[in-house]
């Protein structure tokens, strides 16, 4: 069994592990800067599984941050039948990457 953890951020639950790259919902760092997340719901090393209630004490995930970008575009269409209502709207979501240094 791999060592990893399941972090929150923005909303959302990740589960990472050291090495991996993860697309995350923007955060305030710049390129190049270290991020450290507190949020950690779950550690495995092996066979010893830690479960936060709700975060595990004293846990933590490092990552590097590799870039700050924006998604494909993602099309929102509203549609009314037998009303002639159409909306058309588009929107990126901004995200950052962020490769996983330690647990």
């Amino acid at each position: 069994m791999a060592n990893f953890a399941v972090i929150e951020t923005g909303g959302k639950q990740y589960k990472v592990a050291p090495g991996e790259k993860v697309k995350v919902e923007k955060l305030d760092a710049k390129e190049g800067d270290s991020f450290k997340f507190d949020k950690v719901l779950l550690t495995a090393d092996g066979d010893k599984v830690e479960v936060g209630a709700p975060y595990v004490n004293g846990a933590a995930v490092e990552a590097k941050v590799l870039e700050q970008g924006r998604a494909d575009k993602v099309i929102v269409f509203k549609y009314h039948s037998k009303t002639r209502y159409r909306k058309r709207k588009g929107h990126r979501q901004m995200f950052t990457e962020l490769e996983i240094v330690k647990i």
